[in-house]
């Protein structure tokens, strides 16, 4: 009870924004942007303000030297330098009287001041540099910084993402191709311009498209030498069969020309159905759609097969089909459970799905897994025999009709064959 499967589309995982490569380089091109114009701005900002600080003490230290001379002479000025004024910062108020000169950032009324200041006769001598200027050099250094930083990131990202979107609509079109492949698109290519162009470096991405239209040109030919080559020898067994039925009824009756005749049978079926999988799997099949009555048809069939099981209409529905492929479906499907189940075998019609069910020991665990599979039977305690095609024109006729056949087993035993049809929505 196996046979080829009908190609499935693989079901992916869908690739979340920031789970996707573009997604990931985006954020890493974001995070690295960030990081390099953080440290560039944090450097250039530490030097201009060590820059500007040093300048600011050198001009305070400058005035305090000349304040010193002028108070030596008996010359000072107020707006040269002031003695102990209550503004000074204390901790260089402390150096000053300890004997120590030095500079320091602070406040003269509400003024930012560098101040300079050192003894002077048991006193505090101080001369001030008015900062305002420097501390507007360095705020406005920092706003352009950020702001230049800020169109570098954004630029820096629009480069960034759209190279890596050619990369990724790339990689996205070879994964498309892979999916239509392993969907039964034999003839489906990347044709990445990279692998046809001389002119053109190659990269990865042009290599894995290339590998891809390789291996689908070598499964694809040799896929078809196989097509070929059971077409021609179920059509060369053909002429020998005949010849074979002919002597066969030429026979005297008895037991063992009755053994002759069901084997030539059977050889003779067998070859009709190797011939019928082989146009099918050519796909040139074409059906002849028409809108039918769901139950009817079920009906017939039943009937035509000449196999027991009871025909269960829950709901009855018209479906567009072609009657002659979905009668050697349901027959096939039929047989496959009397040969490899056990009655009672039921065929449920529910609305446009047909259900054949079985009370057998249920399919095996390889056709679960990866569909039926031709010439692969395993043995049963129904007993039955078979090459495995029984299926494989069920799965191949259900795809010409555009219909959904899956195999299943019940949990309380026996196969499970589900044919989900296309309804007739404008009937």
């Amino acid at each position: 009870m196996t046979a080829r499967p009908r190609p499935v589309r693989p079901r992916l995982r869908r690739v979340s924004r920031f789970g996707s490569l573009y997604g990931k380089f985006t954020l890493f091109l974001a995070v690295m942007c960030c990081v390099v114009a953080a440290v560039l701005g944090i450097l250039v900002h530490v030097i201009v303000t060590r820059q500007t600080v040093h300048q600011a003490r050198a001009e305070a230290l400058s005035r305090l030297d000349s304040a010193g001379r002028a108070y030596a002479a008996g010359e000072l000025n107020r707006h040269q330098a002031t003695l102990n004024p209550p503004e000074l910062p204390e901790k260089l108020r402390t150096m000053a009287l300890g004997g120590k000169r030095g500079t320091a950032l602070g406040d003269d009324h509400g003024i930012a001041t560098m101040w300079a200041a050192g003894p002077a006769d048991g006193g505090v001598l101080a001369a001030r540099f008015d900062y305002r200027h420097s501390a507007g050099t360095i705020e406005g250094l920092d706003r352009a910084i950020v702001g230049s930083s800020a169109l570098a990131i954004g630029g820096t990202l629009l480069v960034g993402v759209f190279a890596v979107s050619r990369v990724t609509r790339r990689l996205h079109r070879t994964a498309d191709v892979a999916r239509r492949i392993s969907a039964g698109d034999l003839d489906a290519r990347v044709a990445d311009p990279r692998t046809t162009d001389p002119s053109k470096a190659q990269d990865e991405v042009a290599a894995v498209a290339e590998a891809l239209d390789a291996m689908a040109g070598t499964l694809q030919a040799r896929l078809q030498s196989e097509q070929r080559f059971t077409a021609d020898v179920a059509h060369e067994l053909r002429t020998p069969l005949a010849g074979l039925q002919a002597s066969a009824d030429l026979l005297p009756p008895g037991r063992p020309t009755e053994l002759v005749r069901d084997r030539v049978q059977a050889l003779r079926r067998l070859t009709e159905d190797l011939l019928e999988i082989s146009r099918l799997d050519s796909l040139t099949e074409r059906p002849d759609l028409d809108a039918h009555q769901l139950g009817q048809l079920a009906e017939r069939a039943v009937r035509a097969s000449g196999l027991e099981a009871e025909v269960r209409i829950v709901k009855d529905a018209c479906v567009v089909t072609d009657r002659r492929r979905l009668e050697r479906v349901l027959s096939n499907l039929l047989a496959n459970a009397h040969r490899h189940g056990r009655p009672p075998v039921t065929l449920t019609v529910d609305g446009p799905v047909v259900t054949v069910r079985d009370h057998g020991p249920g399919y095996p665990c390889y056709l679960l897994e990866h569909g039926p599979q031709r010439f692969r039977t395993e043995p049963t305690s129904g007993g039955g025999k078979g090459h495995g095609l029984g299926l494989t024109i069920a799965v191949g006729q259900a795809r010409t009709i555009d219909a959904e056949l899956t195999f299943a087993n019940a949990p309380d035993g026996g196969a499970v064959t589900t044919l989900v049809l296309p309804e007739d929505t404008e009937g």
